[in-house]
């Protein structure tokens, strides 16, 4: 990596003096929330004759009813992807790691004790130093353990006075006070600007960091707004002239600003660049690698569980219309909340992702109308009673919703019973609005503007179901209030569900076309201001990005008295949505993410003696 780049990102120095912390892997004040209670996991004990004998019944059961719906069950061949991953994770553990597991988190005990004090002594450096050790470590992943060293580092840098420091500086700070919910002035730029409108900045790297910052940008933040169209284009042409690590951040940023990347899906890449950087601590190295080990070992475990249910669930040929997509609607979620004591909130989002999968691909490819409307009315009333004129595989698919509802519920304490019933609110308005779509698209409807589009769009995306599931494996953290409230499609959920909803219509659009599908907000808008195609492309990337500075308004917005870790969840899950939908729609099209799968959630990190 560039040796400016480098200085600026990794460099932390080893320093004397070390404090009593907690352990490496523990949660700091709340407990740890019990994952198994009355016995959730019933799939882990099913043995494999059991399975062999209910694969058999399921393949009679679907020859059965062959000549019923082949046609529909082979209609959409070619249109999904299969996934790579099968039951690769059903009991998948690297042995390399897993036979050492209790050495490697000992180990990593210790270096967090020397790491913490290195934390420490960084309030006696200069400015650019503590500012680099925090985002040091935040690219790293490592920032979960050292939560209140950083916060106390935060309040002294909070109060810097950062007029004679230079651009890269200045981004960087910031960048990161803003991610962390400060809202320092975007005036602090001004004495960048030169005569002719541009900014004084003349090296990539400070481009870079200017290009990064803007993107926490609110409304109203003329400078800001002036930041982003000049950096980019600046950067756009040096960038076919930069070499090494310098060169893939400034691609990286130019696909995906930095603030809106998911760390974790980066850490490895980040590992491995801080390992040649000329400034790196031996210590901190260590305890990246021993980290990413040690969570790998629990993200290999948890998605076992995930895969295991998943199984029952599709059971060989009996849903053969989904997307198998249970591994990458792990990864999804994993994006959400990567730090290990949200072990429990994973799996059951994970689940829940798999289950708005689901409910989208039989609404979309394969029930009839009238089965839609019959699949609907039996979630809202919570049984099958009314189930009997549903093809068998709509029938399976609509037990198994309820059977899995019941287990999520055996996951949670007697205390978070009440927060089934959100969840349960949600999926019956998310049944209810793709019944709505599946009407549109019988008569050929199409919204005759944006406004009318998100009205049911903007719920119907899946995303305010999944920003109160979000919270629902969080401890006591998430109370009621807190459901009431995210229930209650507040602005920033609005603004997820906006995002995802026009990333997903910029990606998807020319697929969708091969098949019966329910107008988009591009078909809106070229109706609405009767523009071509190309024009409404750009105008609703525009609207993607006034979005953006939504979230970031509503994330900065100390109004918004709910707790910090719980607003995370839905600045991640926004952030997922770029990942995602990153030039093309990759949850369909899981191919483009087996890399970052393998990299993350397979291959550890060989750990010298």
């Amino acid at each position: 990596m560039h040796s400016s780049v480098m200085a600026a990102t990794f460099s932390i120095r080893p320093q004397e003096g070390v404090s009593s912390r907690r352990s490496c892997h523990s949660t700091a004040a709340a407990p740890q929330p019990r994952i198994i209670r009355c016995n959730p996991w019933r799939w882990q004990q099913h043995d494999e004759r059991r399975r062999h004998s209910c694969r058999l019944q399921c393949r009679q059961q679907a020859q059965q009813n062959e000549s019923e719906s082949d046609n529909r069950l082979t209609q959409n061949t070619g249109i999904f992807q299969p996934s790579i991953w099968g039951d690769f994770f059903l009991g998948y553990s690297n042995p390399a790691a897993s036979s050492s597991q209790k050495q490697m988190a000992e180990r990593a005990d210790k270096l967090k004790e020397e790491v913490a004090g290195i934390i420490a002594s960084s309030n006696f450096s200069t400015l650019p130093e503590r500012l680099s050790i925090i985002d040091t470590l935040e690219r790293l992943c490592l920032d979960h353990l050292f939560e209140h060293e950083i916060d106390a580092a935060l309040h002294q840098i909070v109060a810097a006075d950062v007029r004679d420091y230079d651009l890269g500086t200045v981004a960087l700070w910031f960048c990161l006070l803003r991610k962390h919910r400060y809202k320092v002035s975007s005036d602090v730029f001004l004495r960048f600007k030169d005569e002719e409108g541009g900014f004084l900045a003349d090296n990539p790297t400070d481009l870079l960091g200017l290009f990064n910052a803007a993107h926490m940008m609110t409304h109203g933040e003329t400078i800001l707004d002036e930041v982003i169209p000049y950096t980019r284009r600046r950067l756009e042409m040096m960038s076919p002239y930069l070499e090494g690590s310098l060169a893939r951040e400034v691609k990286s940023a130019l696909e995906i600003p930095h603030p809106r990347r998911v760390r974790i899906y980066d850490m490895k890449y980040y590992i491995s660049a801080y390992e040649k950087d000329a400034t790196v601590n031996d210590k901190v190295l260590l305890l990246a690698k021993l980290n990413s080990n040690i969570m790998q070992l629990q993200y290999q475990h948890e998605l076992s569980i995930v895969t295991r249910w998943w199984e029952d669930f599709q059971v060989e040929s009996r849903l053969p219309f989904v997307r198998d997509r249970v591994v990458e609607s792990y990864l999804w979620m994993l994006g959400v909340y990567f730090e290990p004591h949200y072990s429990r909130g994973r799996i059951i989002l994970a689940m829940l992702t798999a289950i708005i999968g689901l409910l989208d691909d039989i609404y979309d490819s394969y029930g009839t109308p009238k089965e839609c409307e019959i699949f609907t009315k039996c979630i809202e009333s919570w049984d099958t009673d009314g189930a009997h004129d549903l093809p068998e595989c709509m029938k399976f698919a609509l037990r198994k919703i309820l059977d899995s509802y019941e287990t999520i519920a055996n996951m949670l304490h007697e205390e978070e019973k009440y927060r089934m019933s959100f969840l349960r609110q949600c999926i019956e308005e998310q049944v209810r609005l793709f019944n709505i779509e599946v009407k549109m698209l019988q008569e050929g409807y199409i919204p005759n503007s944006i406004e009318e589009h998100l009205k049911v769009s903007l719920r119907s995306v899946g995303t305010p179901f999944l920003a109160c599931a979000s919270f629902v494996g969080m401890n006591y953290i998430a109370t009621k209030d807190c459901f009431d409230w995210v229930s209650s499609l507040p602005k920033m959920v609005q603004a997820l569900s906006i995002i995802l909803r026009l990333l997903d219509d910029l990606q998807s659009y020319e697929r969708e076309q091969l098949i019966p599908h329910v107008a988009s907000t591009i078909d809106s808008y070229m109706k609405e201001h009767n523009v071509s195609i190309e024009v409404a492309r750009e105008n609703i990337y525009i609207l993607k990005e006034e979005s953006w500075k939504d979230v970031n308004s509503e994330w900065l917005n100390l109004d918004n008295a709910y707790p910090k870790q719980l607003l995370e969840r839905i600045f991640n899950l926004t952030r997922t949505m770029e990942f995602m939908y990153n030039q093309e729609d990759n949850f369909t099209n899981c191919h483009n993410i087996k890399d970052t799968i393998h990299m993350l959630l397979v291959e550890p990190f060989t750990i010298p003696n």
